[in-house]
């Protein structure tokens, strides 16, 4: 019997181990994002199909150049909703592409993030405080990043479509993919813009249920970055105009 005890041991050793690593490979990323393993250059690409077939335009066919990847990449967590999945979702890398805004069907709720952050098993009131703050800072930390990929993008495509006038023997099939190119960036500027004034709504509803069911000196913090959001939002640095309409919805 001690012969086999000792052998069990080493064994149970190494079933640890491994059990240890697979579990440290399935980790998420920062914010709750894919993990890196899961990653592919052009993984959020079907940003640009899907934004412009919502408005019945045509996707182009140019490949993405560095800028508009970034600006893809840096755009879906901000266009992905918060608490949209599960935790353990998040941690084995789920991932699925989002509907545009302009999709008929789509309806904004307001109240979802709230009932779902409140209908969450939580330690405590405060772990609710303290889940709504990190979901504002996010944001926040987000912003700056984001805008600034969009500001390089819609610059370099004013230079592009100045320069097409000058592009000898420019096919139509040329034309219409360049064309198509900045629609499909300055639409996912306006989507995240729209998304972003979503979250600011959704967050003050939170926040005001919160409040009534449980008062919590974190409200006060949470409310000074909601509004530090309100603020980055109602005054981005690149003016997008949805030129198809105002595609939200709200109710609650």
């Amino acid at each position: 019997m001690p012969d086999i005890i000792r052998q069990i041991r080493p064994l149970s050793a190494v079933l640890l181990t491994l059990l240890g690593a697979a579990l440290g490979a399935c980790s998420g990323g920062d914010f709750g994002r894919t993990r890196a393993d899961m990653r592919s250059d052009d993984m959020h690409r079907w940003l640009g199909a899907e934004v412009t077939s919502s408005v019945g335009l045509k996707p182009s066919q140019f490949r993405l150049t560095d800028e508009e990847r970034q600006l893809r990449d840096l755009a879906y967590p901000m266009i992905e909703p918060p608490l949209s999945r599960p935790a353990w979702k998040t941690v084995f890398g789920d991932y699925k592409p989002l509907p545009s805004p302009w999709r008929q069907k789509i309806v904004f709720d307001r109240t979802m993030y709230g009932r779902t952050l409140i209908d969450e098993p939580h330690r405590s009131h405060s772990s609710r405080y303290a889940q709504l703050i990190e979901d504002v800072r996010n944001d926040i930390t987000r912003f700056e990043p984001f805008f600034a990929s969009a500001i390089r993008v819609i610059d370099l495509d004013r230079k592009r479509d100045a320069s097409m006038a000058r592009v000898s023997a420019l096919s139509p099939r040329e034309r219409d993919d360049a064309v198509a190119r900045m629609q499909e960036n300055s639409l996912i500027v306006q989507w995240v813009q729209q998304c972003l004034e979503q979250r600011v709504s959704s967050y003050r509803w939170a926040l005001e249920r919160l409040v009534i069911q449980a008062p919590d000196g974190m409200a006060a913090d949470a409310d000074r970055l909601i509004g530090e959001l309100a603020a980055q939002t109602a005054n981005p640095p690149v003016a997008a105009q949805p030129p198809y309409g105002r595609a939200v919805v709200s109710k609650g």
